[in-house]
């Protein structure tokens, strides 16, 4: 018989104890506590820059997964949960990525995002039943858990490694994310209010999210320079960035960016082919498609000339 896991000890998780420092923060005033705050934040980005290896290594991981037809999962419970979820929403309009490639599930469903469902984050069951609906084998699951102990995500994790994917932790406990698989884990220490972890390691986490997906889809060829080439141009801001991306890197004037895109349908990728190499968009999109979407390919070759 399969002996229980043992229940976690809270009390010994960084991330559960009182901070020496904030002892009193009842007693200071706002701007005190700003500049409190401030200073303890800076401790949390210098924790994830600490863990940059192991960052880069989950990255290596996610861009070949991607490269080879895999997606991108991110799983988690509470706050770790939300920023899984608004990871993976920006993905589509920031690297014009199809909603499938990168998904989120959340302990407790999607009403969780929006208003809080704590119980969720022990249902291990819940967690299991999402993994096998969802994740197939040469995905990559992300779990994000402050602690590292949060059952939800731990199972989703052991349910994920069974399918064939490949699993990685992001958590601010090193204590608590001692198990299998690449582990992520800047050590923020303890809160400024005790044990609320949508602060210091809700910072963390966010920025170790931040450089999963960016260095990832930079990999893929979805950023050029430091340009956002495949931006989906859905408002007034993104069209008129749209423009500005076609028009400064296809070297042509604004009227002219303003027709590549139109010709091109609103794909700046395409655009700036279709304005720099002067082409119609269906030759424009075969130089793309010969180069393997690369649009650093396709102009450098276009220089060349």
């Amino acid at each position: 018989m399969r002996a229980m896991p043992s229940r976690p000890r809270y009390e010994r998780l960084a991330t559960e104890r009182t901070n020496p420092r904030s002892g009193h923060l009842d007693r200071l005033g706002a701007r005190a506590i700003a500049r409190l705050m401030n200073h303890e934040d800076r401790r949390a980005v210098a924790a994830v820059g600490r863990v940059a290896p192991a960052i880069g290594a989950a990255v290596d991981v996610i861009a070949h997964a991607l490269g080879r037809g895999g997606r991108l999962f991110f799983v988690g419970a509470g706050t770790s949960g939300r920023l899984g979820v608004l990871e993976a929403a920006e993905c589509p309009p920031t690297f014009g990525t199809p909603p499938a490639l990168v998904q989120a599930i959340m302990a407790g469903g999607r009403a969780s995002v929006f208003r809080s469902r704590e119980g969720a984050e022990d249902d291990a069951g819940a967690a299991a039943r999402a993994v096998r609906a969802r994740v197939r084998r040469g995905d990559v699951v992300v779990g994000v858990s402050a602690s590292g102990v949060t059952p939800f995500v731990r199972t989703a994790l052991i349910a994920a490694r069974r399918r064939g994917a490949a699993t990685i932790l992001v958590a601010c406990n090193a204590r608590g994310a001692r198990r299998r698989g690449l582990i992520i884990a800047p050590a923020t220490g303890p809160e400024v209010l005790a044990g609320s972890t949508r602060l210091k390691a809700g910072t963390a986490t966010k920025l170790v999210l931040n450089t999963l997906t960016t260095a990832s889809m930079a990999r893929l060829g979805k950023v050029y320079g430091n340009r956002m080439v495949d931006l989906q141009p859905r408002s007034a801001k993104l069209r008129a960035r749209a423009e500005r991306l076609v028009a400064e890197i296809g070297e042509v004037s604004r009227p002219r960016a303003r027709r590549a895109l139109a010709a091109a349908r609103g794909r700046v990728r395409l655009a700036i082919v279709i304005a720099r190499r002067n082409l119609p968009a269906d030759a424009a999109a075969r130089a793309l498609r010969a180069a393997g979407g690369s649009l650093r390919s396709v102009l450098e070759r276009s220089s060349d000339r």
